[in-house]
């Protein structure tokens, strides 16, 4: 503001007049200084302008015997000698006049407008809360049309039904692969807990995440990206997704896990979705399955919960909880394995994962072939129990050379 150049054009025409003087001094500015070069013969004649002096004509000190006698000089440089002319200096005057005179109108323009403002400024809120409405629900539209999405049906009865649901951003994302679009049930009698296995990378956290998204999408009155929904009406979504620390407030990544697992078992109710990603990932083996099965019976078992529920894990015991508690139901991802490598499906099928691929992905990861020969030879003796008269590891005494730092650990089993 202090520069002026707030007020548009043609909005005043006093400022307008005073803008055109400045704009016209800056032209004889110019002018001035091509007929000075003209005249003197002085190549490297400049006008400038400072705070100190204002506009003035500045000349290296190689054309000094140039100068004229009608050059006043104001100032000595290392390179350069500074100077003033009556004309020059009577011009500044018009300009700097008019300049200053246009600044002063417009700070008084804008603060009358400003006052203008604030005493409409009711209605001005209340429009731009309309604009922003109608954005809103005019981007919704447009989206629904543009990328094939479904009116959803809402209910009260508690149900999640979705029919080749898709996730709205990751369809989106530039040279990616085809979307695989997948079905979802949820309920509150056989399908209150899902359990979802599969590699990593094979979409489970993509899956469970769509299905949040559709349903707050559907509570905002947007349609979803699926072929037909219908969703029950939920108080909250709940997410425990990612794996982060807080170091700013101490917290380590398996803290921040329990953290926020304990305020979805605290706060869920039985009309919640509940979406959890690799809960017990951030300690021990055991820990961590302990941990899993106790939230997962938790979320089945108390009556005051009994959320609808998406748990995708790597711990395959826990799919057993589907042999003893009726409303939970196995899910995986389909994987096609051919020799060493694998192709990830992208489809949601009912049944649990027979394994979870870990040396496969590693293998895609790019880690040596000597490690994943390695890491192959160790998973077939741990699976086939495979132990010498001390109780380790056959696999661990063949190559002492590479495991002595490691045969601590596999003491462990």
């Amino acid at each position: 503001l202090k520069d002026g150049g707030v007020i548009r054009p043609g909005y005043h025409a006093e400022l307008d007049e005073l803008r055109d003087a400045a704009t016209q001094g800056r032209k004889w500015l110019a002018d001035f200084q091509a007929s000075e070069i003209e005249r003197t013969g002085i190549k490297s004649l400049k006008v400038r302008h400072n705070k100190v002096f204002g506009y003035y004509i500045e000349i290296s000190k190689s054309y000094l015997a140039d100068v004229p006698d009608t050059y006043i000089r104001k100032q000595t440089l290392v390179n350069a000698e500074r100077f003033i002319t009556p004309e020059l200096k009577e011009y500044e005057n018009k300009i700097l006049g008019a300049q200053e005179r246009s600044i002063g109108l417009e700070q008084e323009i804008f603060t009358a407008v400003r006052q203008q403002a604030v005493e409409q400024l009711e209605a001005i809120q209340q429009n731009a809360l309309a604009i922003g409405q109608v954005d809103v629900l005019a981007t919704f539209a447009e989206r629904a049309l543009a990328n094939n999405y479904s009116r959803p049906v809402m209910s009260d009865d508690g149900r999640l039904d979705i029919r080749d649901g898709r996730h709205a951003v990751v369809e989106q994302m530039p040279n990616a692969e085809r979307f695989v679009p997948n079905d979802t049930r949820l309920d509150r009698e056989t399908h209150q807990l899902i359990i979802i296995t599969g590699p990593n990378m094979a979409g489970k956290s993509t899956y469970i995440r769509q299905v949040a998204l559709i349903t707050i999408m559907a509570h905002m009155g947007g349609f979803v990206p699926a072929a037909s929904a219908e969703i029950g009406l939920v108080d909250r979504v709940f997410t425990r997704v990612g794996a982060s620390d807080d170091l700013a407030r101490g917290r380590s990544t398996f803290m921040v896990e329990m953290q926020e697992t304990a305020n979805i078992l605290n706060n869920a109710t039985p009309k919640s979705l509940i979406v959890l990603d690799e809960i017990g990932r951030g300690t021990s083996t055991f820990d961590g399955i302990s941990i899993a099965w106790s939230v997962a019976e938790f979320l089945c078992k108390n009556p005051a919960m009994q959320a609808k529920t998406l748990f995708a894990t790597h711990y395959h015991e826990l799919t057993d909880l589907a042999l003893t508690l009726p409303n939970v139901q196995n899910f995986s991802i389909l994987v096609k394995e051919k020799g060493h490598s694998i192709t990830f499906l992208r489809k949601i099928v009912p049944g649990a994962a027979d394994k979870s691929y870990g040396i496969q992905v590693a293998r895609l990861a790019g880690l040596p072939d000597e490690v994943i020969d390695r890491a192959n030879d160790i998973l077939s003796n741990l699976e086939e129990g495979e132990f010498g008269d001390g109780g380790q590891p056959k696999i661990a005494k063949k190559r002492p050379h590479k495991l002595k730092a490691n045969i601590s650990q596999l003491d462990l089993f």
